[in-house]
C-alpha cells in the first residue's frame, strides 16, 4: 500500500473510532442519568419499585459482593507478590538489541492497542474502587469511579473488535503452544534459551483470548447490570458472573503488567517503536523466523 493511501486509511479510520466512540459515550451518559447521585446499592433497592420481587434478591446481591471483595484480596495482593519474588530469584530477562530490527506492530494496531490499553486499565482500576466503595469512603470518588467504568467499558468494545480482528489469526492455538506451556515460556530459568512460539507465545494467547471474550461478556453483563433491564433474578446472576469472571481478568491483567514491564527488559519499547531486535525475536518468538 502506497503511503498516500495508508494515511488516508489511517485518518478514516481514526475519524470512524471517534464518531463511534462519541455515540457509546452520549449513550452511556443516558444510562448513568437513571443512576442519578444515589449509591449503586441503593440504586438496585430502589428498582424495587419496578419489580416487587426485588427485595427477595437484594439481600443476596449485597451478600454476595461483600463476599466476593474478600476473594479479590489474595488476587491483588498475592500475585504481585509472586511476581516479585520471580523477579528478585530468576530476574527478567535481557537482550543485547543486536542484529536487525524486525517489525512487529504497525502504526494502526499500535494506536489501537494503546487505546485498548488505557480503556481496559481505567476500567480494570475504576471496578475495584465501585468493589471496595466502602472501604475507600464513598462519595464523589466512587461516583466518578463508576461514571468512568460505564463509558471505558463501552470505549474498550469499540476499540477492541479491530484490534481483535487484527490479531486473531495470529492468536490461534499451535502445535508448539504445548512445549511452550511445559517449558513455562522458559521464564522459570535464568538461562536465555530459544523458546518455542509465533509472533505471540501462549501465554499472550490466553490473555488476548480471556480479555477480549471474557470482555464482551463483561460488556454484555455490565450493560443489563448498569441499565437495570432484567428482572432481578437475571441481574443477580449477571453480577455474579459479572464479579468472578473480573476476579480472573484481574489476575491476569496483573500478569501482562509484569511481563510487559518487567519479565523482558525493553518490551515496552516494541509497542512504541513497532521493532523488536532480532536476537529478542529468534529466542522469543523462534517460530516466526523459521517461518519467514
Amino acid at each position: 500500500m502506497k503511503p498516500k493511501f495508508r494515511a488516508v486509511g489511517m485518518q478514516a479510520a481514526v475519524a470512524l473510532f471517534l464518531l463511534t466512540a462519541g455515540s457509546f459515550v452520549a449513550y452511556a451518559e443516558m444510562l448513568l442519568r437513571k443512576f442519578g447521585s444515589i449509591s449503586t446499592v441503593q440504586a438496585f433497592k430502589e428498582f424495587g419499585v419496578i419489580s416487587p420481587q426485588w427485595h427477595k434478591y437484594a439481600g443476596e446481591f449485597i451478600a454476595f459482593t461483600h463476599k466476593i471483595g474478600s476473594w479479590y484480596l489474595p488476587v491483588l495482593v498475592g500475585v504481585p507478590l509472586l511476581f516479585l519474588l520471580h523477579y528478585l530469584v530468576i530476574g527478567p530477562k535481557s537482550f543485547s538489541h543486536k542484529g536487525q530490527p524486525i517489525p512487529f506492530y504497525g502504526a494502526f494496531t499500535r494506536f489501537l492497542h494503546w487505546a485498548v490499553a488505557i480503556l481496559f486499565s481505567t476500567v480494570v482500576v475504576t471496578g475495584l474502587m465501585v468493589l471496595y466503595a466502602k472501604a475507600l469512603g464513598g462519595g464523589s470518588l466512587i461516583l466518578t469511579a463508576r461514571t468512568l467504568h460505564l463509558l471505558c467499558g463501552y470505549g474498550f468494545a469499540v476499540v477492541a473488535i479491530p484490534l481483535f480482528l487484527i490479531w486473531l489469526k495470529d492468536m490461534l492455538p499451535a502445535p508448539y503452544d504445548i512445549k511452550w506451556l511445559f517449558m513455562a515460556g522458559g521464564y522459570l530459568s535464568k538461562d536465555v534459551k530459544e523458546v518455542p512460539a509465533g509472533k505471540f507465545n501462549l501465554g499472550q494467547k490466553m490473555w488476548f483470548w480471556l480479555a477480549f471474550a471474557g470482555g464482551a461478556v463483561m460488556v454484555y453483563t455490565g450493560y443489563y447490570i448498569s441499565s437495570l433491564s432484567l428482572q432481578p433474578e437475571i441481574l443477580t446472576g449477571y453480577l455474579k458472573i459479572h464479579l468472578i469472571l473480573g476476579l480472573f481478568i484481574v489476575a491476569l491483567f496483573i500478569t501482562h503488567l509484569y511481563m510487559s514491564l518487567f519479565a523482558i527488559k525493553g518490551s515496552l519499547s516494541s509497542m512504541i517503536s513497532g521493532y523488536k531486535w532480532e536476537d529478542e525475536v529468534r529466542v522469543l518468538h523462534s517460530r516466526m523466523l523459521k517461518k519467514s
